[in-house]
């Protein structure tokens, strides 16, 4: 399986970052993991975590699971040397989970001021699948404007908007929901969410 990059910017939802990269560890797939800062702090806000080293392998583990061992590579967003950030590096494809109106703006821009920004820019550029997930609301024009340049693009624009039609009971059922359709982006097999058939009929009662 060839590797899939995962950027973590700081937008709210980065639980659907995590559920991710441990589903896409768990199937077989080398993760490439950058977390910009605004994201470490969003992390430590939103799973109520210790200030503590990203880097350290036990807690690597317990975020993504043992898989983390051998197939979680995580790079510094200042680290321009990485693997990623050449086009000529192999990868399946690239997703933005959650993205920031800013990340967007760079994205669309082409500017490549840290490693999130330099590996989309490659990806684009050799004409592999990115996948962007934007949380924020209400949107501005512009930010529908950078939607609309980069949907034009080919990029594939997953907003973090959850559907209730599966039967959704638990923020885990949401969160499963919302990463299973980024899956289906990337072409990866899941059972995350049940899909729609049609409604239910129920057969006509028997009159005597």
């Amino acid at each position: 399986m060839k590797p899939i990059i995962v950027g973590m910017t700081g937008a709210s939802g980065v639980l659907y970052a995590v559920r991710l990269v441990r589903f896409l560890l768990d199937v077989g797939y080398p993760v490439h993991l950058v977390i910009s800062d605004p994201a470490r702090i969003v992390l430590r806000e939103e799973l109520d975590l210790p200030a503590v080293s990203l880097h350290q392998p036990a807690f690597l583990e317990n975020m993504f699971g043992t898989a983390a061992r051998d197939n979680l590579y995580l790079h510094s967003n200042k680290d321009f040397s990485a693997p990623i950030a050449s086009g000529s590096f192999p990868v399946d494809s690239m997703i933005v989970i959650p993205c920031s109106m800013g990340t967007l703006g760079a994205i669309a821009s082409g500017t490549t001021s840290n490693l999130i920004h330099r590996a989309a820019d490659c990806v684009l550029k050799e004409g592999r699948r990115l996948v962007l997930v934007p949380r924020e609301t209400p949107l501005s024009p512009i930010h529908l404007e950078n939607m609309l340049k980069l949907s034009r693009l080919g990029v594939r624009m997953v907003p973090a908007m959850p559907g209730f039609y599966s039967g959704a009971k638990s923020i885990d059922d949401i969160v499963d929901f919302l990463v299973g359709k980024v899956l289906d982006q990337i072409d990866v097999q899941h059972a995350l969410y049940p899909r729609w058939t049609g409604p239910v009929k129920k057969a006509a009662a028997h009159e005597n």
